[in-house]
């Protein structure tokens, strides 16, 4: 059975120029070698080698794995759990039931916050789930429907 909910597709910016950021990282390195090559007059491999690297990394980290991290993740809130579906090459799902929950959280750094986006955190005594890039009010109310259910379970226990 398939999950019927999604993350915002805004998640594809957010991850992209998260993405674009680590791939700068490599291309100074890549900028570096450039020079140290030139300077020591190393082999052209050794550049042409990195350059092809950065090219791959750039494409994976920038194209590629956002909008297939996007195309998987899924999840459903029902009344007594949570279903996450996550994953790149092996597709995980978890289910998180109401009882287990101890705590609530929405996280927002600054590209998310740029976007309107959010982070919801499901915590219990073990482990921490997330649900990632949703628009910043279907966060907020996620958690209020979460921590009330997660309350009526206890209530109920």
């Amino acid at each position: 059975m398939e999950l019927k909910n999604r993350i915002s597709n805004r998640a594809l910016k957010v991850w992209r120029i998260t993405g674009l950021l680590s791939s700068l990282f490599g291309w100074i390195i890549t900028i570096a070698v450039a020079v140290l090559t030139y300077i020591f007059d190393w082999p052209d491999w050794i550049l042409a080698g990195i350059v092809i690297i950065s090219v791959i990394d750039t494409y994976l980290f920038i194209f590629l794995i956002p909008s297939v991290r996007w195309k998987r993740w899924r999840y459903e809130v029902r009344e007594s759990e949570i279903e996450i579906q996550s994953g790149f090459f092996v597709i995980k799902r978890t289910l998180v039931p109401m009882t287990r929950v101890q705590h609530v959280d929405t996280k927002q750094g600054p590209i998310l916050r740029r976007y309107g986006l959010a982070t919801v955190e499901i915590s219990t005594a073990a482990t921490s789930h997330q649900i990632p890039a949703l628009d910043t009010t279907e966060a907020d109310s996620m958690r209020f429907f979460i921590s009330r259910l997660a309350r009526v379970e206890e209530e109920d226990v």
